[in-house]
């Protein structure tokens, strides 16, 4: 016997899911090969080089699910839109704002510390 579930939610279609998923898979790849292009010797360089390296890198990656997570922001006010689900729509708006916050949050420091 099989367990019945309530789901209220919407099935997202086989092309979303399959556009979302070369999306991320280009995002990823921009933002890795920038990062993975520099160079992982440290010797003979200077300490906070190498620092500011790896703050590079992370923040590069950071950057990356603040996209992925603008993208699928998108998808989720989109589909509420399309089935006029208020809660689905505020879960998508605050996604996209967290992506927002997420992808700038290099810049945000920047901001909060005044370099």
């Amino acid at each position: 016997m099989k367990k019945k579930t309530n789901n209220n939610r919407l099935p997202v279609p086989g092309k979303v899911k399959k556009g979302f998923r070369y999306y991320v898979a280009l995002v990823l790849t921009i933002a890795l090969s920038g990062s993975l292009a520099m160079s992982a010797f440290a010797a003979g360089s200077d300490p906070l080089t190498v620092v500011n390296n790896l703050s590079t890198f992370i923040f590069g990656l950071i950057r990356a699910v603040g996209i992925i997570l603008l993208g699928w922001g998108i998808v989720q006010v989109g589909l509420s839109l399309q089935s006029h689900d208020p809660s689905q729509r505020s879960n998508g708006f605050l996604t996209l704002a967290g992506g927002i916050v997420i992808t700038f949050a290099k810049e945000i420091l920047d901001l909060i510390i005044g370099a």
